[in-house]
Parts: structure tokens; C-alpha cells; sequence
């Protein structure tokens, strides 16, 4: 009984997890007891909240109060905004919302990137010991855009603090996303949610698409390849380090458009629909199309609330582009607290800026097939290099080792190494081509599995939800790894 209690407790050490056997038993509790209180709304919601508000402290221990104090406070100054008489009052109370969300982000996140930057200036500033809450960059942005859409005019206040708390808290997207909206999710929240074969069909693909991203291809690769070369990549040839880099490319991919998918199909099983938030990325060809494509719940709220209000490209090309770099250096450093994501985000800034300056350059030109056909695929082969080459820094521990990759990519190599490397990973090989593979097949091949399942029994779904657990309990005997968004 002991050890039972004590597994129900916050160990840092043992974090809950998606992949793991504990949210197994987790899920079953809630999905069991869940058509009992599913058509009363508000038991409903508070049924809910509590077992979100569980997860994240099953996650992330006691900074499940920070979650609720930022709830809170939010929920309040929406109702400020709502109410006060003046465009000045409007102003301070979104000013004071701006304040706590971003301040208590940038303590967690960015105090000991800012006193190390001053140390090594310098300085000599004692660094703290500060630990980075799960998911406070997701919950921090989704409480952010609710005071921001009552500011703009664009949605009006919850009345109930438990609907607003269940939204930031949701545990599905909780800590890796996808961003939820305000204005998205809380409109489902007191409305009669219905589950049909479709729907079942759709979350099942998802949540083992999900799985097998994650637990098969992401994991396998991370731990027998990339995690290898990029810890040592002095011992590693040209070809494997530029192999690991687009071994790295998949594995995040994989890896958070796999947590993407589970979530969204488990809120589909509980009756909510959440937003897409990866569309087959690595086919772009373009950065503009690359970002409209990856992490899009991110991408669109840097749009919609930083990149339009400084101004978009309504005062001109050089506004533009200056708005453009603003929001890829802003949006990398919300990565993480490092210089190397502020030259990913960087890197990127300036590809969107040369890509729109290309599109003004070449206007509405028509072309024949050939020319076109030619032109997307040069345009994907840049799009691809240039993402993967990006990744290095975002993947790398610091810019001394991400500069250590790029020196052993462009150190002349035979391409004989190639076999060796095959026969020496033959699975990391099989994986990487597999996985690269199915990201490029028709989609209409994935809508082919949901068609099939949703022309089956409901035996044969509920079979197919059992092997999807099975698969999920045998995650439990394996050494368990974290989404890599986890540490966002």
C-alpha cells in the first residue's frame, strides 16, 4: 500500500509520461468513470480539471500552483480589460497581464542564460538554482492569448474560473502542445460533445501514429545514433555526422509531431478537437511553406500576436522583413535559453526574408510544366539542407560543438563509408529510410487507414484500442525517454 501511494507522488525522477505504463492506468481511470459525467457540463469540467490538474503535478510536482496562480491572475485581468471604461485602463491591465506571464517565463527560463551571458562579458555573477517548469513556454502562451482576444476586441471573457482553468490545464496538449487558442478550445467546453466511428477511426490512427513516431522511430534513433555523434562528433567521419543531422531531422520530427498526434487523439477520444499542428513539413519548397507546416500552433501565434501587431507587412517591404527578424529570433529564443537557438531562429529570419524578396522578384511569372516541376524541386532540396543544417544548432549542447559538427561535415571523406556505416546500424539505416519514407507518401494513404476503420465493428475498434494500449503498457518495460518539447 506504501509503494502505491508513493507512485501516486511527484518524483522528479520519474515524471509522467505518454509513452509510459503509469499514464496508462491513468488514462483507463479517466476514460472509465467518463460517460458517467459526460453530459453534464460543468461535472464534466471539473472532473476533467482535476485529473489535468493531477497530470501536471504527476509531471512537474508542486509548479502545478504556478499553473493555477497564472489561471488566475489572467482570468481576472480578462475580466479587467472587459470592463474597464478606457482605452488607458484596457492598456495597463493588458501591460499587467504581459508583465506576470512574460516575467515569471523569463525568471524560469531566461535568469541564468542572461547572468552567464553577463558573466561571459565580464561579469561574475553567482548563476541560481532555478528549475524550468514543464511546459511553461505552452501555458504561458495559451493564457496569453485569451487576455490578448479580449484586448483586440476578438472574444469575451469566461465567466466560470474552472472553464478558464480546465483550458490552460487540458492534460492532453498540456505540456508540449499543440498551443491551444483560447478562442478555439472554450467554446467546446459547454457544448454536447459526440463521439462517432469516425472520429474513433481518426484518434486511433493518430495515437498510433503518434506511438510508433515516438517509441520506435525517434527513440531508436536518438539513443543508438544521434545522441552518439552529436556527444562526441570529433570520433565520428563526415558522412556520419552529416547522416546524424538528418537522422537528428527525423527524430524531432517524430519525436513532437508524435506527442502532437497522441494528444490530439486523445482529446478526439474524450469528445474535443484540437488544432493540427504539423502538416508533412519536410515536403516544403520554401521557408515560407516549411512554416506553415511545422509546429503551426506555434507559428500562427507568433503571426497573429507579435509579428501583425509590430506591424506585418502593412508599412513596407523594410518593415517587413525588420518585423519578419523580430518574430524568427523571438520565436527561437522561446526554444530555449540559449545563444544557439537565437541564431536557429536567426538563420531562419533571414531565409524568410530572402524568400519573400524572391517571391517580389519573380511576381506571378508563368512558366511552362517542366520549368515549374524543376523549380519546386530545387526548391525542396534547398528547403530540406537548408531546415537539417539549421538543426545543428538547435540540437547541439553549445555553439563551440555545433561548429564542431559543421568542421566534420565538410572534412573530405569516402563514400565508401557508407556501406560501412549500413552494416554497422543496420537498423538506425532501416529506421531513418522508413521513416523518411512514410513522411512522403500520399496522404490520401493515411486517410485509406481511417476508412478502413471506420467500415469496421465496433469489436474490431475496440480491438484495435486494445492493442493500442498493449502497446502502450509494453512502452512501460522499456527505458522510457522524454518528448523533447518537454524541455520548452
Amino acid at each position: 500500500m506504501t509503494e502505491l501511494l508513493q507512485g501516486l507522488l511527484y518524483s522528479p525522477d520519474n515524471p509522467l509520461f505518454f509513452n509510459s505504463g503509469f499514464f496508462l492506468g491513468f488514462f483507463t481511470v479517466v476514460m472509465l468513470f467518463y460517460p458517467l459525467v459526460v453530459k453534464n457540463f460543468k461535472v464534466r469540467t471539473w472532473y476533467l480539471l482535476i485529473f489535468s490538474l493531477y497530470f501536471y503535478y504527476k509531471t512537474g510536482g508542486l509548479y502545478v500552483i504556478l499553473l493555477v496562480v497564472t489561471s488566475a491572475i489572467n482570468f481576472i485581468i480578462g475580466a479587467g480589460i472587459h470592463k474597464a471604461d478606457s482605452k488607458a485602463k484596457k492598456r495597463w491591465l493588458m501591460l499587467l497581464s504581459l508583465i506576470w506571464n512574460l516575467g515569471s517565463l523569463g525568471y524560469f527560463k531566461y535568469t541564468n542564460f542572461i547572468i552567464d551571458t553577463i558573466n561571459q562579458l565580464g561579469g561574475n555573477l553567482p548563476l541560481y538554482d532555478i528549475f524550468l517548469p514543464v511546459g511553461i513556454s505552452f501555458f504561458t502562451f495559451q493564457t496569453m492569448s485569451y487576455t490578448l482576444d479580449i484586448y483586440f476586441g476578438t472574444m469575451q471573457p469566461v465567466k466560470s474560473f474552472a472553464d478558464f482553468c480546465f483550458f490552460v490545464s487540458f492534460f492532453p496538449q498540456l505540456v508540449a502542445g499543440p498551443i491551444v487558442r483560447a478562442s478555439w478550445f472554450i467554446p467546446q467546453i459547454n457544448k454536447k460533445l459526440s463521439l462517432n466511428k469516425d472520429q474513433i477511426a481518426s484518434a486511433l490512427v493518430l495515437i498510433m501514429a503518434g506511438l510508433i513516431k515516438k517509441g520506435v522511430i525517434a527513440d531508436y534513433i536518438s539513443i543508438n545514433f544521434v545522441d552518439r555523434v552529436f556527444d562526441a562528433p570529433e570520433l565520428f567521419s563526415s558522412l556520419e555526422n552529416l547522416l546524424a543531422v538528418y537522422g537528428y531531422g527525423l527524430q524531432i520530427y517524430c519525436d513532437f509531431s508524435g506527442y502532437s498526434d497522441i494528444a490530439i487523439g486523445l482529446a478526439t477520444l474524450m469528445g474535443f478537437n484540437l488544432p493540427v499542428n504539423f502538416r508533412v513539413p519536410y515536403i516544403a519548397t520554401s521557408i515560407t511553406d516549411f512554416w506553415r507546416r511545422w509546429h503551426i500552433s506555434l507559428s500562427t501565434w507568433l503571426r497573429d500576436y507579435l509579428y501583425i501587431p509590430l506591424g506585418g507587412n502593412r508599412k513596407g517591404k523594410v518593415r517587413q522583413h525588420i518585423n519578419l527578424m523580430i518574430t524568427m529570433v523571438l520565436g527561437g529564443l522561446w526554444h530555449g535559453a540559449s545563444w544557439n537557438f537565437v541564431i536557429w531562429g536567426t538563420l531562419h529570419g533571414v531565409a524568410l526574408v530572402i524568400d519573400k524578396l524572391r517571391i517580389g522578384l519573380m511576381g506571378k511569372r508563368e512558366y511552362s510544366r517542366g520549368v515549374n516541376v524543376l523549380i519546386k524541386v530545387l526548391g525542396w532540396l534547398f528547403t530540406f539542407n537548408f531546415v537539417s543544417f539549421t538543426w545543428i544548432f538547435f540540437r547541439a549542447r553549445g555553439l563551440e560543438a555545433a561548429t564542431l559538427v559543421i568542421q566534420r561535415i565538410f572534412t573530405p571523406a569516402s563514400l565508401s563509408i557508407l556501406s560501412q556505416w549500413v552494416s554497422g546500424y543496420p537498423v538506425v539505416a532501416f529506421l531513418i529510410a522508413f521513416g523518411y519514407l512514410i513522411h512522403f507518401i500520399p496522404q490520401k494513404w493515411d486517410k485509406g487507414y481511417e476508412i478502413v476503420l471506420r467500415r469496421s465493428p465496433l469489436i474490431v475498434q475496440s480491438l484495435i484500442l486494445a492493442v493500442v494500449i498493449w502497446i502502450l503498457f509494453q512502452a512501460k518495460s522499456a527505458d522510457i525517454q522524454p518528448f523533447i518539447y518537454f524541455q520548452f
